[in-house]
């Protein structure tokens, strides 16, 4: 297993968002975790990079625990992440170059040349070679999901972590995304978490899917195995009927 989650309970306030989660991820796989707005997948992955500590639990990666590390052991333990955020979350003040090369500037300590190479190479690599002097205000929504994936790759991270990749996009630039999630599993063999409530490229992408509800993963299974689940609250929720009482909602 890359990545084992046992008993992940973190509340705020009187709020209850994670309940006991018990999930683990293959190694070289792409998991899509689905479920409604607001039911906590978001900050289930942000535990994973610690950018929340939970209340209990444990999280191992590569069989390491990492909530108990001390902060200058989970660095080293960050640098096996990359994470496309919801937005791109691109730096406005930097060029799509100098943004591509953030991870390595962090994690790396390559020359100031190599870390241009390979920079380039990331942008080549999602199909934006030439832009690199482009402002962010300057791209497309689409384009700026490709260089927020372009910045997730350029330092050969083991994990991608994507927000709601297809979030914000028209469906053909949304289904591009797809094809790059599709192919830096194949090319560069990256283990991949992807949250999502888009059961179109759920299907797409995923090896195998898992829902969270009401804190809990509820099923998992591969994408035949959730479309023909028996489960009544996930079978509402990947057809997106609204018709009649919602089950358990």
């Amino acid at each position: 297993m890359m990545i084992r989650i046992v008993d992940l309970h973190k509340s705020f306030g009187e709020k209850r968002v994670l309940q006991g989660i018990n999930l683990e991820v293959e190694k070289g796989e792409t998991l899509v975790i689905i479920g409604q707005s607001g039911s906590g997948k978001s900050i289930l992955i942000k535990h994973l990079i610690g950018l929340i500590e939970p209340d209990k639990g444990e999280i191992y990666v590569n069989k390491e625990e990492i909530t108990s590390m001390s902060e200058e052991d989970r660095f080293k333990i960050r640098r096996k992440f990359a994470m496309l955020f919801q937005g791109a979350a691109l730096f406005d003040s930097l060029t799509v170059l100098q943004n591509v090369q953030f991870g390595l500037d962090r994690y790396t300590d390559h020359s100031q040349e190599k870390k241009t190479e390979l920079a380039l190479q990331a942008l080549n690599r999602v199909g934006l070679e030439g832009i690199e002097s482009l402002m962010p205000y300057e791209l497309s929504g689409g384009m700026k999901k490709r260089v927020g994936l372009a910045r997730a790759i350029a330092y050969d991270p083991e994990i991608i972590l994507y927000d709601e990749p297809s979030t914000g996009i028209d469906p053909i630039r949304a289904d591009a995304i797809n094809d790059l999630i599709i192919q830096m599993e194949k090319d560069l063999k990256v283990t991949s978490i992807v949250i999502t409530h888009d059961m179109v490229s759920t299907y797409k992408i995923a090896d195998r899917i898992a829902m969270l509800y009401q804190g809990k993963i509820i099923a998992t299974g591969s994408p035949e195995e959730i479309r023909s689940t028996d489960n009544p609250t996930v079978r509402q929720f990947i057809s997106g009927a609204a018709v009649g009482p919602i089950v358990n909602w």
